[in-house]
This record gives structure tokens, sequence and C-alpha cells, in this order.
């Protein structure tokens, strides 16, 4: 049998610019590129039209006839990854696995389990750096620590970014791909999952809505933002790509990409964020967590409609704008006094640009209990968003065909109740 390596797709589906398998290539013969879906994954799912697998399972299909025209194909397997790994080592004489690093605490356990198991059996296993420009524990203050304040962070990222010399990687050794034929693809169906309606944003960014970006990006009824979050969240794009190109055409846009970095950051050196607060005081806050006005809000049915133009959006494209999430996130926490658990994970649910650390990390930014999150006392008016994001109500009347009739709910609370209701709750939570 002839010694394989194999290179190990997850968050990173495409040729071009892929670190791991770019050294894969560059350092083995015979590589053969392997694809998992992760049952671990997929059975968390609530949806089984999620536009997120249908979405991966094009994107795997085209990876498996990109790498057919050069004579090789794709291993596509459904399964635990150490059960699926354990199968791989009694079929093929594995010499080594090549991946790209991946920061979140579910995958960094997976990652630490497959490599005991093939360090066990005598086989390499190597890691690279590949969605992140600077990857936790690069950008660090004075004393050596993570920072908690994105100012600074941005200021030595940036810093970085200058002295660096930060380029995509173009050439690749395609002849030291396994040359196997073509090799089984599984349906969408097999997968466990049926196909959504929602349409995929395309993985060209648009120039110029990057180039103008700080100009429209604050208006939910422009085509002001550039959709990349799925691709960046899959790697069908590259960071360096985009960073470059951001660097470029847009400083505010270059800044975003930054604010996603800072996040990962945050997740990788404190994993309790997911179950708690970043600042612990803010887990005595006693939630009302009233149910039936949950359902309100995720149904778009709140009576205010800036709020409910959101939700309808989210739920009916995967996407929601992104100053509109913060509206919605700051309803939810201060308005409602629902949990910012509850809200994130809906958006988890059905965001198709869903990241753990950004969804973290917003909603903690609006229930003010985040690492450099705004002040609890600061309650967004909805109705001022309103006067200055969406004046004319293009936005809302697009997703609220019935708002000027009798159908429309009365608002669910009063704001002005609401507020002080929270910044009494809050400040009794803190003082206490």
């Amino acid at each position: 049998m002839k010694k394989l390596t194999l290179f190990w797709f997850r968050r990173d589906l495409r040729l071009e610019d892929n670190t791991g398998l770019y050294y894969a290539l560059q350092q083995e013969e015979n590589v053969l590129p392997l694809f998992i879906f992760d049952q671990n994954i997929l059975e968390k799912l609530e949806d089984k039209d999620d536009a997120r697998v249908g979405f991966i399972h094009d994107q795997i299909s085209r990876l498996k006839s990109e790498l057919e025209e050069k004579g090789s194909s794709l291993l596509i397997k459904i399964g635990k990854p150490m059960e699926v790994y354990q199968k791989l080592i009694r079929d093929y004489d594995l010499q080594a696995v090549y991946t790209n690093r991946d920061y979140e605490p579910y995958a960094k356990k997976r990652d630490q389990a497959v490599e005991q198991l093939l360090k066990d059996h005598k086989i390499d296993f190597y890691t690279f750096k590949d969605q992140m420009i600077f990857e936790p524990g690069e950008v660090l203050n004075g004393s050596g620590d993570f920072y908690k304040v994105f100012t600074p962070y941005s200021k030595v990222w940036r810093e970085n970014f200058n002295k660096q010399n930060i380029e995509a990687l173009s050439y690749f050794h395609w002849k030291n791909l396994n040359q196997t034929g073509p090799l089984n693809l599984p349906s969408l169906q097999e997968v466990g999952f049926t196909r959504s309606k929602i349409e995929i944003p395309p993985k060209q960014p648009d120039k110029q809505i990057i180039a103008d970006y700080d100009k429209n990006r604050n208006f939910p009824a422009k085509s002001g933002t550039s959709r990349m979050g799925i691709h960046l969240r899959f790697g069908t794009v590259s960071i360096r790509n985009l960073a470059l190109q951001a660097a470029k055409l847009n400083d505010t846009y270059l800044n975003e990409l930054i604010w996603r970095e800072f996040y990962m950051t945050i997740l990788a050196f404190n994993p309790q964020v997911i179950e708690k607060a970043f600042k612990p005081a803010y887990d005595q806050i006693p939630w009302r967590n009233n149910e039936e006005e949950f359902n309100a809000w995720c149904e778009g049915k709140t009576g205010y409609p800036i709020v409910d133009a959101g939700m309808r959006e989210l739920n009916a494209t995967g996407y929601m704008h992104n100053r509109v999430r913060m509206i919605v996130a700051s309803f939810l926490t201060k308005h409602l006094l629902i949990d910012w658990r509850w809200g994130e994970a809906y958006f988890a649910r059905k965001l198709l640009d869903f990241e753990l650390a950004s969804n973290n990390g917003g909603w903690q930014w609006a229930a003010g209990t985040g690492t450099d999150a705004q002040p609890y006392f600061r309650v967004f008016n909805p109705e001022s968003q309103t006067e200055k994001f969406d004046k004319d109500l293009k936005y809302i009347k697009k997703w609220i065909p019935e708002l000027t009739s009798k159908e429309y709910p009365k608002p669910i609370v009063d704001h002005k109740f609401a507020r002080q209701r929270a910044l009494d709750t809050y400040k009794e939570a803190l003082n206490s």
C-alpha cells in the first residue's frame, strides 16, 4: 500500500491561497484532500433545511470537480471525526495529516483528540494559520496578555499588518496530489438535510460596495455591505485577499475585519464567554425571560417597526443588516430584559454568516456584558434609530407591508418605561 498524506478541509473550502493545502503539496507526495460532514456539529442543528449545510454541500461538490480537473478527487466522509479517522487509519497507509487551525472550543478539543490518535499510530499532524491574519497570541499588550479593549488591539494589529509582508500564496505543486479516479459525493439527503430556499450571496465581493462602505454601511435600505460573512465563515474566500483589498479600498471595512479577529481572540482566551458574561458581575442580572415576548421578537411582531423589519429579514433571508442587528439585540436585552443568550442562540440558528466568536461578541456588546461593550445605560431608541438610518421607511416597508394597517401590532412595551426598567434592573444587580 502506497504511503498517503491527507489534507483535511474544514473552514477553508477553496483551493487557492489555502495555507495547509499549500504546505501539504509543497512537502509531501500523494496528497489526498478530505472533507468530513461532522455529525457532532450537524446533529445539533435544529432545521433540516439549514441553508448553511446546503451551501457547504455545494462547495464540496465544486471542490471535488476542481480537484478532478487536476486528476485527483476529494475523499468525503459522514461521521464523527474520531470514528472517521479510526477507519482511515485501518484503510490507508497514512503518513501525515495537514489542516488549518480552528480556534473555537469544540474544534480545539476535536483536533487535540485526532492529533493524539494519529500520534499513537505514528502519523504526523500539522496545523497552519489560515482563517485569520493574526491568530490568538500574535497581537498582545506590553505585559504579554490579550487585549480586552478593541482600539489598542486594532492599533497593534494595523502596525503588524503594515510591517509584515502579508500576501496570498500563489504557486501550488499540484503534481503532488493523489492521482485517483472520481470519488463518491453523498447527496444532501444522505447527509441528513434538505435544500433550503434561502439564496447565498455571491463569492466575489463588490469592490464598489467596499470602496463606499463607510458612507453606506449604516443604511439598511441600501446595498451597503459586502455580504462576505458566510464566505469568511467557511473559507470560500481568503481572509488575506479580502484584507489586502480592504486596505486599499476602505479603512472602515478593514476595521470590521479587525473586529472579527478581536472577537476570535477574546473567545480563544476566554472560552467561558459561551456560557457566561465576559464581565462576571453581569451574571447577576435577573432577566425577565418572558417567552411570549421572546416569540413576538423572533417573529417580528413587537410593534417596533425597525426591530420587526430586522427579524423578518433574518427569518426570510438568513441575513440581517449590521446596524439593525445592534438595534434588535439592544431591544431584546434592554427593552424586554431577555437574556442575551436567548438572542444569541436564535441568531446562531438563523444567520448564514454565523460565527461563534462574532455572534457572542456582538450579543455581549449589545447587552453590556462583554469586553469593550457599550455601557449598560446606553439603550438604543428604536424611533431615533429609524429617524437616523431609515427616515423614508424604505427598509421597514419592504419587510412590513401591513405597517399602516390594523393588522400591525401595537408596541409590546413603552420605550420610556422599558428604558427606565432596564437601567434600574442593571444598576441594582451590579450594586448588590
